[in-house]
């Protein structure tokens, strides 16, 4: 319908969750970070960057399992377009917030609303997804 194939759609899906369960398991392993080692080197203002930071990656990693799995059958450009737009958004929303709390650059807070700004798009385009697609009475 895309100008997909078969074999060629299911490697990008498994790409994709692998992608996805890497930044699952990076959020984990952030959040464990974040708990234990910084708990005694930074300030209380900075754990909670760090924790905001956390969450915000884990929401989204899981918001994309579950678009996943709802649009499985599904083959929708604006479905690529929301699990690229978080991939991004993680990366910079959250990686701006890591990068500042350890190295303590403020520049890189102006970063963050950019990430911010691809995160809202993600859902954004995960809703023209459901919108548009032929599944949406199954969704």
């Amino acid at each position: 319908m895309w100008g997909w194939s078969l074999n060629s759609a299911l490697r990008m899906r498994s790409s994709f969750i692998v992608i996805v369960c890497l930044l699952g398991l990076s959020a984990v392993a952030l959040g464990a970070f974040g708990a234990h080692a910084l708990a005694s080197s930074v300030s209380e203002s900075r754990q909670a960057t760090w924790a905001t930071a956390v969450d915000y990656h884990m929401f989204h990693v899981l918001g994309m399992l579950a678009l996943a799995a709802i649009f499985q059958n599904t083959e929708s450009p604006w479905l690529v377009r929301a699990h690229t737009s978080f991939i991004i958004g993680i990366c910079l929303f959250s990686g701006s917030l890591y990068a500042l709390v350890i190295f303590d650059l403020p520049v890189l807070g102006a970063v963050t609303p950019v990430g911010g700004l691809c995160l809202m798009l993600g859902w954004l385009c995960a809703g023209m997804a459901a919108f548009t697609s032929d599944d949406a009475g199954d969704v």
